[in-house]
């Protein structure tokens, strides 16, 4: 199919899915911590990394908040160095737009560097369905379409694929090389597909990167990137098409460059990226080289209703993925159990936003709203405070099972009546200490079966929350 189908509506199936996959497992297990503690080292050897963090927001907010007059801005400029723009207001509108530029470029191969934007508009496919052919250049990304997989991690596509399965895609497919090559280790595995991938660049027609930032002062786009890769895919071709959404746009290069100094180190751990390419239409006379022609598809695909809402914060997101690094349920199950293109707490936020809640209303709820997220999200996205209001907007609409539904209704009915809230809380606590006993914790508990079919349910110890704060007259404890 040419568009990325959700399989949102099957999370709580993909996640069993996922934790019964011993090989994804294996991968999870072995790679979800360096991300937290390189972080975590990065933010420390810069003093001013919250004050960034402030600013950042700041930058993003007043753009939203006029960003009607920052994309005309960066239209014009666009325009003005020799460049075009094409507005899509979904990803079909975005699509036609590539192939157009395709077709009159005569294209049949065409390379890409990693474009979360090219995901969401199911690009790969509708390229192939119309003859193109498109080669992923990212080591990560060329992977899983070797594999025929889609990425799992908004940063690190191949989060999920062991090196042992990395070995046999490329003996599988990459038939014309020397099938007694070795090719054990991390370095003998780049080393071959840098040697493919470099006759895919001399060979493409049309070049497509996404975009990191769009700067409305000057007219450029920005990738960063670790391999290179996106710098040979825009300028070896006659052709370089940009994809991004609207949000990605910044008012000046200072802006730009201070959310820079924050993407890298919540990425990855690195100060910067080993490449942040900045590009500003076609290639000039004096200049050594660079395409011919120079477009960039903006797509809205959604974006723009959530300006002025409750939701409008999630387009701060500058897709670093340090929310997805460090989440418990992503780090149990992976991207691919989210259902769409974008994992994660920031899945969990973007995915309903922009393809609905009917069809993505578990992934609010795939939170165990421990706030890591927000404590380490660059751009301070308050993500648990949005996934509430997509609960909220959940239940409105009636989606979640009666029995949720009337057993929410009944609680409520309860909370407002604060002596007889008091009472029910104290004889079923009281109830369930004693049946506990000693052991303080139960194997088995009716109507807690999720729970206790992998961990013991401790039993409630000591007094109320509420007989605490009555006891000490609704005074704090002051801290020690």
């Amino acid at each position: 199919m040419s568009v990325h189908t959700p399989t949102s509506h099957r999370f709580p199936e993909n996640a069993r899915e996922a934790l019964g996959n011993e090989t994804l497992q294996r991968g999870l297990a072995s790679a979800k911590v360096g991300f937290r503690i390189r972080r975590s080292e990065a933010a420390a050897r810069l003093p001013e990394f919250e004050t960034l963090r402030d600013e950042s927001r700041d930058i993003k907010n007043h753009t939203l908040a006029h960003i009607d007059l920052y994309l005309e801005a960066f239209e014009k400029r666009v325009i003005e160095r020799g460049g075009h723009v094409h507005w899509a207001a979904d990803a079909a509108e975005a699509r036609d737009a590539v192939l157009t530029i395709c077709r009159a470029a005569g294209a049949k191969s065409v390379t890409k560097g990693k474009s979360m934007i090219s995901e969401e508009m199911g690009l790969n496919a509708f390229l192939e369905e119309n003859g193109i052919e498109p080669v992923e250049t990212d080591l990560g990304e060329y992977i899983i379409q070797l594999r025929h997989e889609t990425p799992s991690h908004i940063i690190a596509p191949a989060f999920h694929v062991l090196k042992e399965q990395v070995i046999e895609t490329f003996r599988k497919e990459h038939t014309h090389l020397d099938p007694d090559r070795v090719i054990e280790e991390a370095r003998q595995l780049q080393d071959e597909a840098r040697q493919v991938l470099r006759e895919r660049f001399l060979a493409a027609d049309v070049g497509i990167t996404g975009a990191n930032f769009l700067i409305a002062e000057t007219g450029s786009t920005v990738i960063v990137t670790n391999e290179g890769n996106g710098d040979l895919t825009q300028t070896l071709p006659r052709v370089h098409i940009v994809l991004a959404s609207l949000e990605k746009i910044v008012p000046t290069l200072e802006d730009a460059s201070t959310i820079l100094r924050l993407l890298a180190r919540s990425a990855t751990g690195q100060e910067y990226s080993s490449y942040t390419t900045f590009s500003t239409g076609p290639r000039r006379g004096e200049d050594a080289d660079g395409p011919h022609e120079f477009h960039v598809v903006l797509l809205d695909n959604g974006r723009t209703d959530l300006i002025g809402t409750e939701m409008q914060e999630v387009l701060r997101c500058i897709r670093c993925g340090a929310c997805m690094n460090h989440c418990p349920v992503f780090g149990a199950i992976g991207g691919h159990a989210y259902g769409w293109v974008y994992p994660g707490p920031i899945g969990a936020v973007l995915s309903p936003s922009l393809i609905g809640v009917e069809e993505a209303h578990h992934l609010p709820n795939a939170s165990t709203f421990c706030g890591r997220c927000e404590a380490v999200c660059p751009m301070r996205i308050p993500l648990p405070k949005l996934m509430r209001h997509l609960r909220e907007r959940e239940f409105e609409k009636g989606i979640p099972p009666a029995t949720l539904r009337w057993g929410l209704a009944a609680w409520a009915w309860l909370a407002k009546r604060p002596a007889l809230y008091g009472l029910a809380m104290r004889l079923p606590v009281r109830l369930l200490a004693l049946l506990a006993g000693r052991k303080g914790r139960f194997r088995r508990m009716p109507l807690a079966g999720g729970w206790t079919s992998q961990r013991d349910l401790p039993a409630p110890q000591g007094p109320t929350f509420q007989a605490m704060w009555d006891r000490k007259g609704g005074r704090r404890e002051a801290s020690k």
